[in-house]
């Protein structure tokens, strides 16, 4: 059993697809295939269910997988610690987030501190990057909702408050609260289901008996307050997130405690760099200052 076979199957199990796997793995198909076979007959067994190209991982390729996963990555968490050991001043830091509004501003600080590491942010849903962080694939998550997990750590960095935002010629413009109610007829700029920020605010706003009606979803939470801005819609938008530049007006909800936690997350059995560490510390520390700022 050689380590080429159990990396080229690992890609194949997740995919369950030969030409994709081929493809992510810059190989030819018949090359890939090969290897497979080879694979499972060092094992004795098959692995895969097979029609076509389209793959199915049976009974033996799903436990197989299990043990797979974890060898793998053990062998990189090795590669990790002795490149840190090595070259402490260098490397990559992972990073997956489902809410980007102070990253900006925390990567800039680590920058500050650390000029010479890299970082890889991905932005994602939260169901994206419980995937990555189950696999050990990212340092640390940056999420909203916190996420719970035997193999997750999960630290509370901030209670953010969500707000309602408006153009300042709306109807709304000249108060400071609302009510859910009160908006029940509005039309909304929001990001897509999947963000913790968009599925608790269609949560509670169904609690009150009606469903927020979307003209603009996205991918990109940034582009709301723009949107707001040109009187496309209104937006559920994050105290962090508020744009204090643009000609918009903030609105507290009443008669609900509506707000976001925003948690720090990491995969309690990958190895974390001093890098890593240093990077932890420059989130919470950042979070503590802005919450002492608004009080």
């Amino acid at each position: 059993m050689e380590l080429l076979q159990l990396q080229y199957f690992l890609t194949v199990a997740r995919l369950e697809h030969v030409t994709e796997a081929a493809r992510n793995l810059h190989v030819t198909q018949s090359s890939l295939s090969k290897t497979i076979q080879r694979l499972e007959e060092d094992l004795g067994v098959p692995l895969f269910d097979r029609t076509g190209r389209k793959l199915r991982l049976n009974e033996f390729g799903s436990r197989f997988l299990y043990r797979v996963e974890r060898a793998l990555f053990e062998l990189e968490q090795g590669k990790q610690e002795l490149t840190d050991l090595s070259s402490p001043e260098h490397g990559i830091l992972e990073l997956a987030v489902t809410t980007a509004s102070t990253l900006p501003s925390i990567l800039q600080e680590f920058r500050r501190k650390r000029p010479y590491i890299q970082f890889h942010v991905q932005m994602l849903t939260t169901q994206e990057m419980v995937k990555l962080l189950h696999r050990g694939e990212v340092d640390f998550c940056l999420s909203s909702p916190p996420v719970e997990g035997k193999d997750i750590e999960c630290k509370i960095v901030c209670i953010d408050p969500i707000l309602v935002a408006v153009p300042k010629g709306h109807r709304l413009a000249d108060r400071n609260s609302v009510s859910l109610t009160e908006l029940r007829e509005e039309w909304f700029v929001g990001v897509k289901r999947g963000y913790g920020t968009r599925d608790l605010v269609d949560s509670v706003c169904k609690s009150e008996g009606f469903v927020p009606k979307y003209v603009y979803e996205g991918d990109e939470p940034a582009r709301l307050s723009s949107l707001v801005e040109a009187e496309i819609g209104i937006a559920f938008i994050p105290s962090t997130a508020r744009n204090s530049q643009g000609h918009l007006k903030y609105l507290q909800v009443e008669n609900h405690e509506l707000i976001r936690e925003i948690a720090l997350l990491w995969n309690r059995n990958r190895y974390i760099s001093r890098t890593a560490q240093e990077f932890r510390e420059i989130v919470v520390e950042y979070f503590a200052t802005i919450s002492k700022e608004t009080i």
